[in-house]
Order: C-alpha cells, then structure tokens, then sequence
C-alpha cells in the first residue's frame, strides 16, 4: 500500500520546488501577464510576456521586443563608430532555456 505514496512523493516534491523555487517568478508572471526582461547569452534583451514555460526555463513569448547594440563597422584609419540601438518586434517566440541569463519581473 505505501508503493503509491512513494510515486507521488517526487510529483509533490517537483510542484513545490515549482512554487517555492526559482521557477517561481516564471509561474506569477505567466498568471499574472506581467512583463518579463529576459537577459539572453547572445548578449540580446527581451521584453515581453510568458505563455507557457518548462523545468528547463524553455519559453513560449508573445508580444516581445528584443533589443541589442551594434558598433557599425568603419574603414581603416577612421575614429570608432558609436554603438547604435537596435530592436524589433516578435508577435510570437519559442526561447530555449539554455539562452537564457536572467529572467526579471515587470521592470520599470
């Protein structure tokens, strides 16, 4: 009889991580529809809402702008051109977890 209350232990153990954890910010903005700035690995911003999201901090997005900086190439012997801000806009996006740096809630 105590076999199914051992199977259910690491169901039980995988929510409350969910809830307590890490992971947590993902689930009040995804309830919430808050905004999310989601620093990725490719040195790039985003902004925008979570739809739906995995353990794997895998991300499904909607109505993101992403941001990023270019230094525009010069010819030889001419000063460094400034960085110049970029971004566009994504109606929807998957984002793989391994992208992703930081995730912060409804910045200002």
């Amino acid at each position: 009889m105590s076999r199914p209350m051992e199977e259910d232990a690491p169901a039980k153990n995988e929510e409350e991580e969910f809830n307590t954890g890490p992971l947590s910010v993902l689930i009040i903005v995804e309830l919430f529809h808050f905004h999310v700035l989601i620093s990725c690995r490719n040195n790039k911003k985003l902004l925008g809402h979570v739809r739906a999201f995995d353990r794997h901090c895998n991300m499904v997005l909607e109505n993101v702008r992403e941001m990023w900086t270019e230094v525009p190439k010069t010819g030889k012997g001419k000063k460094k051109a400034l960085p110049v801000n970029k971004d566009r806009f994504i109606s929807k996006m998957f984002l793989r977890g391994d992208s992703v740096i930081i995730v912060l809630r409804n910045p200002k």
